[in-house]
């Protein structure tokens, strides 16, 4: 199959590889009830050593940095109390933590959550999170410029391989909240 953006030259449909993805993400893939066909999520290999941003574009083409987006843990603090969501954002911004994601998430207090709280609670690896498979009871706050994109370059679990997903299928993730100005540049 042909990739629909960026240098990759295939793609498989996720459903079609998924010992290749993190089980929270295979079972996500597997579980799959969005308008969206499951089909349309596709799965491309790629080195682990170009996973971080940056490096990922500059290798695989920097019309990609207009396309991919970057899923984040955050945690929200209040009265002692710890809740953790995810942050869908363009790579081109930065997710506003302390103010659209602080407000959203009633925190008094709102951070990056620590690498090994990200990878641990999520079981994926740190740099490729993803918001498919996250545990179920995560707010999924997702910039809308993401979900206008008709493919996303993001994470697929592992530092191994993206997932191509179209953007309105972020939309329908379990707890998703589409929110405009989450992500700043």
């Amino acid at each position: 199959m042909r990739a629909p953006i960026g240098d990759f030259t295939t793609a498989t449909p996720a459903p079609d590889c998924l010992d290749e993805l993190t089980a929270p993400v295979a079972d996500a893939v597997r579980a799959w009830q969005g308008t969206v066909p499951a089909d349309q999520i596709l799965y491309v290999d790629t080195d682990p050593r170009w996973a971080d941003t940056a490096t990922f574009v500059e290798h695989y083409g920097r019309d990609l940095l207009e396309r991919s987006a970057n899923c984040v843990v955050v945690a929200g603090k209040r009265a002692g109390e710890t809740r953790l969501a995810a942050c869908v954002v363009p790579s081109t911004a930065r997710a506003d933590v302390n103010g659209v994601v602080r407000r959203q998430l009633g925190a008094r207090k709102a951070s990056f959550a620590p690498m090994e709280t990200a990878t641990g609670e999520t079981g994926m690896e740190y740099g490729g999170i993803t918001p498919l498979g996250l545990p179920a009871d995560w707010p999924v706050l997702v910039d809308s410029a993401v979900v206008d994109l008709p493919y996303v370059v993001i994470g697929s679990g592992r530092r191994r391989g993206k997932l191509l997903i179209p953007g309105k299928a972020l939309a329908e993730l379990p707890g998703a909240t589409v929110l405009e100005g989450l992500g700043v540049v």
